[in-house]
Formats: C-alpha cells, sequence, structure tokens
C-alpha cells in the first residue's frame, strides 16, 4: 500500500518514497501541444500547483535524463513520451515567504529569492558565471542568459515561476498602501520581468508561470506580456485538484472499502468538493490537500477528523475579511447578502486588476473566485454565476458575517453561549438561545446601518449564528418539489442521535403586526407541506418551527 501525499510537493521524492500519486502529466503533453510557450495559470493555495511544477521540472530537465524511468515510467507521460522530455536546463523561481513587512524588504526579499535561484542554477548546469550581489536584479537575470548563451550554445532554459504574486497578495490583502506603490511605483519588479520576455529572444524557450490571482498581471508584470493565460481554460479545468474519480482511485489503493468510502465520501463531498473553473467544463474539483489532510486523519484514527479543515490551512482564511474590506459600503453587504443567501452573483471574471482603481463588485467577486471563495455554479446568458463551493467555505463567510455585525453593534456570541445554542440544539432540539442572541443582533441592527431591514438579515443572522456551530450542516433555500425550505440543520455526524432542526421564517414591518396570526399561520400550512416530502420525512429527530419577524422582535411556534 503506498503512502499517502500529505505536505509533500517534491515530485521525486513522492515517486522514490513510495507515495500515491494522483497523475497529472498528461496536461504536460497537452501544455506542449498548444501553439503559445509561455504560460500562466492560477488556481487558488493548495491546489497542488507547487507539485506541479515540481513534476515539470523532472520531466524536462536534462540531467534527469537517465532517472525518466524511474520517474515517470508508471505515468502516462511516460508511457506516451514527448519530443521535448529531458532537453532543458531549468531555471525555477519561487517567490512564498518573501517578507512584506515594508517596501524595502520586499524587494530584499524578491531580489534575494532570484539570486538564490541563480546561485542553484550555475551549480547544477556548471555554468562559469559571477553573481554580482550589489547589482540590480534585472542586470544579474540579464548577464546570466547572457553568459549561458555563450557556454551551452544552441541549448535552451526552461523557466519556471511558482508563487509569482505571493508576496504582491501578502500587501494587498493587509497592506493595501504598501501593495499601490510597489505594484505602481516600483520599476524593480517590472524591469526583471522585461529581461525575463527578452530572454525568450535568446536562450529562454518556455515559461510556465503559476499563482493565485492576476492582481499583478496587469501592473507589476506589465513588460512580460508575451504570457497566455489558461487559467480559464476548459482543457486545463482537472488539470489541479482531484476529481471524484481520482479520489475513489486512491482510496482503492490506501484500502479504503468501497463501504468506508460510501460514509465518508458526503462528508469530503459537503466540505472539499465543489470547483469549477471554467465555463466549457463541467467536472467538478476537490480540493486536493484538503482531502488528502482528511484521509490522513481518517487513516491515523479510522474516522472522520473533529476539524474539517486543516489548521496548516485555516490561516489562509482569515485574509477573506481583507480581500472584502477592499470593497467598499453597500458593495460588500451585496456580495455578502447574495452568497451567503446562494442566491449567487452574475458576473464576468476580470483577467487582469488595476490596483490603482477601487475595487467594486465585479472586481471583489472576481478576486474571491481566484482565490477559492467562490466558484463557477452555473451559465447564465453566457456568463458565469459565481456562488461558495461548498460548506467549508459557508463557514468561512458566515464567521466574517458574524464578525461585520459585531463591529457594527458591538455585541459578541462568548463562548458560553455559543456551547448552550448548540447543546439545547444538539439534545432538545431546541431554538431558545439561538432566538434569544438573534434577536440581541437584530434589536441593533434595526436601529442602525440595516434600513432596508427584511427576511433575509433574519435568517443570514440565524444561517450564520447556526453553521458557526460547525457540529451542523446548514441547508438554506433547498429546493425540493419547487418548494424552498427555509432552513435545515442536520447533524453531520447522525450516528450521536443529535436533534435536527427544520425552521420557516416570515417578516413583517411594525406597521403590519395585525397580520401576525396570518403570517404564523402561512409558515405552519408551508412547515405541514414540507413534512410531507421524502427528503424531509425521513429525518429522525425532527423539529420544526414557524418563526415571523417584527421588525427585531422574533415569535415562535413549534409545530408538532
Amino acid at each position: 500500500m503506498k503512502k499517502l501525499p500529505y505536505g509533500i510537493s517534491n515530485y521525486e521524492e513522492l515517486i522514490t518514497q513510495n507515495y500515491y500519486y494522483v497523475d497529472k502529466t498528461k496536461y504536460i503533453e497537452q501544455l506542449e501541444n498548444i501553439a503559445e510557450k509561455s504560460i500562466i495559470f492560477l488556481r487558488p493555495r493548495k491546489f497542488g500547483k507547487t507539485l506541479f511544477t515540481s513534476t515539470i521540472q523532472y520531466y524536462y530537465d536534462i540531467n534527469e535524463k537517465n532517472k525518466f524511468e524511474k520517474l515517470f515510467g508508471e505515468t502516462y507521460i511516460g508511457k506516451n513520451p514527448t519530443q521535448l522530455k529531458n532537453s532543458y536546463h531549468i531555471l525555477r523561481f519561487n517567490f512564498a515567504g518573501i517578507d512584506t513587512s515594508n517596501e524595502e524588504n520586499t524587494i530584499k526579499g524578491f531580489k534575494s529569492k532570484i539570486i538564490a535561484s541563480i546561485e542553484w542554477f550555475i551549480a547544477r548546469y556548471r555554468i562559469d558565471f559571477y553573481i554580482n550581489k550589489d547589482d540590480e536584479a534585472e542586470n544579474i537575470l540579464n548577464n546570466l542568459f547572457i553568459a549561458f548563451g555563450t557556454q551551452k550554445n544552441g541549448e535552451k532554459i526552461y523557466v519556471i515561476i511558482d508563487e509569482y504574486d505571493r508576496f504582491a497578495n501578502e500587501l494587498l490583502g493587509f497592506q493595501t498602501e504598501n501593495f499601490k506603490k510597489l505594484v505602481s511605483k516600483n520599476e524593480k519588479v517590472r524591469k526583471w520581468y522585461e529581461v525575463l520576455k527578452e530572454g525568450t529572444e535568446s536562450v529562454v524557450d518556455r515559461i510556465f508561470v503559476t499563482g493565485v490571482a492576476p492582481i499583478t498581471l496587469d501592473s507589476m508584470t506589465s513588460g512580460f506580456n508575451i504570457g497566455t493565460d489558461k487559467t480559464k481554460d476548459g482543457i486545463f479545468n482537472e488539470m489541479l485538484g482531484f476529481t471524484k474519480v481520482e479520489l475513489e482511485n486512491m482510496m482503492s489503493n490506501i484500502e479504503i472499502s468501497k463501504e468506508e468510502q460510501e460514509k465518508i465520501f458526503p462528508v469530503m463531498k459537503e466540505n472539499y468538493d465543489g470547483y469549477l473553473f471554467s465555463l466549457d467544463a463541467t467536472t467538478k474539483i476537490y480540493n486536493s490537500t484538503m482531502c488528502l489532510y482528511f484521509l490522513n486523519q481518517y487513516l491515523e484514527y479510522n474516522k472522520a477528523p473533529r476539524s474539517l479543515v486543516d489548521v496548516n490551512i485555516a490561516s489562509d482564511f482569515s485574509k477573506l475579511s481583507n480581500m472584502l474590506n477592499l470593497c467598499k459600503g453597500e458593495n460588500k453587504k451585496q456580495v455578502l447578502e447574495n452568497t451567503l443567501t446562494d442566491k449567487g452573483i452574475m458576473t464576468e471574471i476580470t483577467s487582469k486588476f488595476n490596483p490603482e482603481n477601487e475595487f467594486g463588485i465585479k472586481e471583489m467577486v472576481s478576486m474571491l473566485y481566484y482565490i477559492g471563495y467562490l466558484t463557477i455554479k452555473e451559465e447564465r446568458i453566457g456568463m458565469p454565476v459565481l456562488k461558495i463551493p461548498n460548506m467549508t467555505m459557508k463557514e468561512i463567510y458566515a464567521e466574517y458575517f458574524l464578525k461585520t455585525i459585531k463591529d457594527e453593534t458591538n455585541i459578541e456570541v462568548d463562548f458560553n453561549e455559543s456551547n448552550k445554542i448548540l447543546e439545547e440544539i444538539a439534545l432538545e432540539g431546541k431554538i431558545d438561545t439561538l432566538i434569544e442572541v438573534t434577536h440581541r443582533y437584530l434589536n441593533n441592527l434595526s436601529n442602525r446601518d440595516y434600513q432596508r431591514f427584511e427576511e433575509k438579515y433574519v435568517k443570514l443572522v440565524i444561517y450564520c449564528l447556526a453553521m458557526n456551530l460547525k457540529t451542523y450542516s446548514v441547508i438554506s433555500e433547498q429546493e425540493n418539489n419547487r418548494t424552498y425550505q427555509d432552513l435545515l440543520l442536520i447533524p453531520r455526524d447522525i450516528s450521536k442521535g443529535y436533534q435536527s432542526v427544520l425552521m420557516e421564517l416570515k417578516y413583517l414591518k411594525v406597521d403590519e403586526k395585525d397580520k401576525l396570526k396570518e403570517k404564523q399561520q402561512e409558515a405552519k400550512e408551508q412547515i405541514k407541506r414540507y413534512s410531507e416530502l421524502e427528503n424531509i420525512k425521513n429525518i429522525e429527530n425532527l423539529h420544526k418551527y414557524a418563526v415571523v419577524a417584527v421588525n427585531d422582535e422574533l415569535y415562535v411556534e413549534e409545530i408538532n
């Protein structure tokens, strides 16, 4: 049985040390067959970009020729090698881990990364080249190209750039002004890319650039205008991440039985699946690192992990609020409302950003697509409709929404109160404390910024509080027989016998309070209709509630 490659991003280590490899090598052939030689390919973090660049490196490296059969013999590309295999000198850069505390450190770190990569290159390929560390980064690269062309007459370089935008995204998320200064006014990074472009006229034959977002493509790399962005190309939709079939094959290989797979697949699908990166594709993609984390924990403890989010990834999620804060006022609220209510947002996905301009809804939603917080769910009149991909991401949005409300109302749900909400729902099917906390929020919101107060805000507050419980899957507006249940709380682990809750929510304005009984009756009738539906009828321990909000007052009735 092979080992799980959790945390492994070096291709040679993965193959030679008996790790399971999800074979993505057919895409090497496809990349080579397209006309363009300089490719830009973007994906969210933890989708396997670094491993793929490592795979390319070992496949094309002229110094790895004798290891070809050992490294690629069992793969698609090993059985269908291309003419260019093992024919390049690989010059690889990785711009992760740069100190972005200020502009000076950022540029210094950028240059240090370049020098380290060039030192590796000249040592590996025995290039007689002196690195003048006092010189500018672009001059060092240019001089390297001259030396290489002189000493390796007729031979070519394949340039690989991993995490090209990492330091810029760090600045964008946390130090917006420093980002603008670096990208728009600093010529050092831009000039380096200009030299790289010039290298394609002499010694550089191919370039593969990967990162998360195109936030710096327009400004910082304007001198590098030869790259073709294949991010949204349907042919390459499945190049990174895992498909369901790939996951099934992996689980069978590591001896997880079909019976066990049937139990854990729904959990993985709910939390890690749902990504679609092209309107021309149909296969949904799982976040590969999340899946490997889950399976690693499952094999070690013979059960699903208590926390479904890898702690090594969780820190990345804090960036959501920083990204959303780039979108101001009503635009930000609209993005939150439409995504949390699963309405989705129909918009073109922009391929380049200008950091000098204010982020509108189009720019903000596009950015959320690139970093993995939204994905393509459907096509409408030729445009993508973007929604939250899975439950893990919904929890993050819910957390952010509650933080936003806390900042506006100065109300915070403490640990004990959250536990009380969970305990009441799980053990008794009661929502008393949940309703009490919701009322506190609504009482403050109705007098502040939410003047357009309506049913969706009531639902959003309850929804986000419930999502914060983690123990429950919270389903909003689930379609069934052309009916839509407002909120359904189902225990993630049904074996524990926890209670489930169905809520139908209605809203009345203050001057409509005389219609309270009418609205309550309407909610009760809807719940009775839902109770006859197959997916509701079969839920054990289900408690049903009609909730009517009159402005910020909540009237609750349990329906037997």
